[in-house]
């Protein structure tokens, strides 16, 4: 069963990278769906704004959130010993974006560094990819860099008006004796085509035919288009989330409903909701940053720490139960305390701030 304890490991703190350019659902004068009025849209997701931003990539996003948490916890770029990146957006196919990272932040060369590809539990299952390299105290300071940033692969008049680009900088590190992450995962490959960009990779390699728009359910798409099954993935998400989230508390023998804060992947309103309702959760201890930065894939739970509970969950100590979702289909969920904990003010991004 895929259930860990990293012990020894210490959540030091987050920050999230934004663009500065808003994208309002409300007042957008164009329809934003073909199968509900504006308004209709927004009452059923609960995405009233995004932000987005052709010109700024992932990476450009995560490098100032890391530039501004480094300074928040007074760390050095050389004390840095890893660096992971987890997007569905990278700079290049090769190579990695976690190499240029290490570089532009000025870390030393003797900086480990790796890409994972991974969407909406790219987050939960890369602060155990992080947890496990420090846990035995080899690596010392680490930055997970997590997000997503659609702009540069969509038309302007193909948006999807649900998503928003973001990208998070969270930094762990060892601290002997501290009780560390638990976590809980799960994949179900059998659903990969439930979320899918068929074209682009090497199954399915650029061809002329790529290029060509096709109708899906009232939806044009290519073969760069993200694709969804909505209510597979409805479906799936509001029955594994609220199981992971007991298993994981019945695993470690404590009761979920005393930490201080859910946060769960911002997938949409009526999913959340949904899982919140299986739960029992009390809606104060559920944040949420959807109507404002809609769903930013990995980056979703991450950044509603920075945007909801900076001035909140960095006084005193905190115990968090986060749980993501999505793409694969995987999902997982991670309990940590936090003390001491830096949450920085949100970082906005003009179109020229590139990291390259």
């Amino acid at each position: 069963m895929a259930f860990f304890h990293f012990k020894n490991v210490k959540v030091a703190g987050i920050a999230a990278g934004v663009p500065r350019h808003i994208k309002n659902n409300l007042t957008c004068e164009r329809r934003i769906s073909p199968h509900y009025e504006n308004a209709d849209f927004v009452a059923t997701t609960g995405v009233i704004e995004r932000r987005s931003d052709i010109e700024l990539t992932t990476s450009d996003l995560c490098f100032k959130a890391a530039k501004q948490l480094l300074a928040d916890l007074a760390w050095k770029p050389e004390e840095v010993d890893a660096i992971v990146m987890v997007s569905q957006t990278l700079d290049f196919i090769f190579p990695a974006t976690a190499c240029i990272m290490q570089d532009k932040l000025g870390c030393t060369k003797e900086c480990y560094a790796e890409d994972i590809q991974l969407g909406c539990s790219g987050w939960v299952y890369g602060m155990s990819n992080v947890a496990a390299l420090l846990q035995n105290g080899d690596i010392k300071k680490a930055l997970l860099c997590v997000g997503d940033a659609r702009g540069q692969y969509i038309r302007p008049d193909k948006e999807d008006p649900l998503f928003g680009s973001a990208g998070t900088v969270t930094a762990l590190e060892y601290e002997e004796g501290s009780e560390g992450i638990k976590a809980h995962y799960g994949t179900d490959g059998g659903g990969y085509e439930a979320i899918i960009k068929p074209n682009g990779g090497a199954r399915y390699p650029i061809t002329e035919d790529s290029f060509k728009e096709i109708e899906i359910d009232g939806k044009t798409y290519t073969g760069f288009t993200t694709r969804m099954k909505g209510m597979d993935v409805f479906s799936f998400g509001i029955s594994t989330a609220p199981k992971s989230v007991k298993r994981l508390a019945d695993k470690f023998s404590f009761n979920y409903l005393d930490s201080d804060y859910f946060i769960f992947h911002q997938a949409n309103k009526k999913m959340n909701d949904m899982i919140v309702k299986k739960l029992k959760l009390p809606l104060e201890k559920v944040p949420n940053c959807m109507p404002h930065f809609g769903n930013t894939s990995s980056a979703s739970i991450p950044l509603t720490i920075v945007a909801e509970l900076k001035g909140k969950a960095d006084n005193g100590e905190k115990q968090f139960m986060c749980c993501g979702f999505g793409v694969g289909l995987s999902w997982g969920t991670i309990s940590f305390k936090t003390r001491d904990f830096v949450i920085s003010n949100l970082v906005e991004l003009d179109s020229d701030e590139h990291m390259l």
